[in-house]
């Protein structure tokens, strides 16, 4: 079983092993000299474009990865073999269909599970001088950085290509690529599925879910002429906190009494324009009692939401093995 499973698998492996491994070597061979540079003053507005291009290309293959393999390692891995009947001739071999679903669910999935490690240790190991710099300018007034390094590691943006969450989340995407072509047993339906579940998946952990693995802080500041970053078509504020590299999950503005309110109508006339703030403007809201109340996760829990949602995956990846081992067992004929 075991060889007849890898004769299946190795030519999507050697497929996306061998964009990992040219990955592999373009960071390999850039990283040092970036790592020289961290330090300095200008680091970040002196990162030139191909390094940019690396940076985001190493971002989007981490992001990526779950959907090519919950779509072409799982969706088609036992859905081509009920479409074609393969699966009987297996099943009369001598090969239970629990030793069989086994098989293919333990070595895929540990193959999978060693793609997205060795990617994201060679992307986190590159963008580490990008992270800790992005970090450290991060606070209240700071400019992180040009073009795309803005992100702290922490943000939806960024956590999802760095650390051990990719881990999970392959194991996640195969698991629920089998499960969907064992339920529906065809591929092309089952590879569509599994895409719009895949994405539902992710934006369901980064919005709905993320923000709460750990117990937020919350901080009450003072909106000035410098914390102030936008003010959006509804009115809300968004500021910037003095907590370096923290991910701000939530914010609102409140008055004199503590009760969530839109900040006042003038307030639009507080930014005419770029670079033009009206500092009267600013010390009138604190004089009226106006405040932002900013529910953040600090930079140091970025490890401990990386083992939650992690373990969170691989939860989801257990219960998904157990019913579509309940399925082949009890549905398949």
């Amino acid at each position: 079983m075991i060889w007849l499973t890898w004769r299946q698998l190795r030519t999507q492996a050697a497929v996306v092993f061998g964009l990992i491994a040219v990955l592999a070597v373009l960071l390999a061979a850039t990283g040092p000299r970036l790592a020289g540079r961290y330090g300095t003053d200008s680091f970040l507005s002196e990162i030139g474009g191909a390094d940019t291009a690396l940076y985001l290309l190493g971002a989007l293959a981490l992001l990526a990865l779950p959907f090519v393999i919950g779509m072409f390692w799982g969706a088609p891995m036992i859905a081509r073999e009920l479409e074609a009947g393969t699966h009987r001739l297996v099943w009369t071999q001598g090969s239970t269909r629990t030793r069989w679903l086994l098989t293919k669910l333990g070595l895929t999935g540990l193959t999978a599970m060693a793609a997205a490690g060795l990617l994201s240790l060679a992307v986190t190991w590159w963008s580490g001088p990008i992270d800790r710099a992005i970090a450290d300018a991060s606070g209240a007034g700071a400019a992180p950085g040009p073009g795309l390094l803005i992100f702290p590691r922490l943000s939806p943006e960024i956590f999802d290509s760095r650390g051990i969450v990719p881990l999970g989340y392959a194991a996640f995407a195969f698991v629920l690529g089998v499960t969907v072509g064992v339920i529906v047993a065809r591929i092309l339906p089952a590879m569509a599925i599994v895409l719009a579940l895949l994405a539902v998946t992710q934006i369901t952990m980064s919005v709905g879910v993320r923000p709460h693995l750990e117990t937020p802080e919350r901080l009450t500041t003072t909106i000035t002429a410098t914390n102030i970053l936008r003010i959006d078509r509804g009115g809300h504020l968004t500021l910037a906190i003095d907590r370096p590299g923290a991910w701000s999950t939530a914010q609102r503005t409140v008055n004199a009494s503590g009760r969530t309110v839109r900040p006042p109508s003038w307030m639009g006339d507080c930014l005419p324009g770029p670079g033009q703030r009206d500092q009267g403007c600013f010390a009138r809201l604190e004089r009226e009692g106006y405040r932002q109340v900013v529910t953040y996760q600090p930079a140091g829990r970025f490890w401990a939401i990386q083992r939650d949602e992690a373990l969170v995956y691989l939860a989801l990846a257990l219960l998904l093995a157990g019913l579509c081992a309940w399925w082949t067992r009890h549905r398949l004929s």
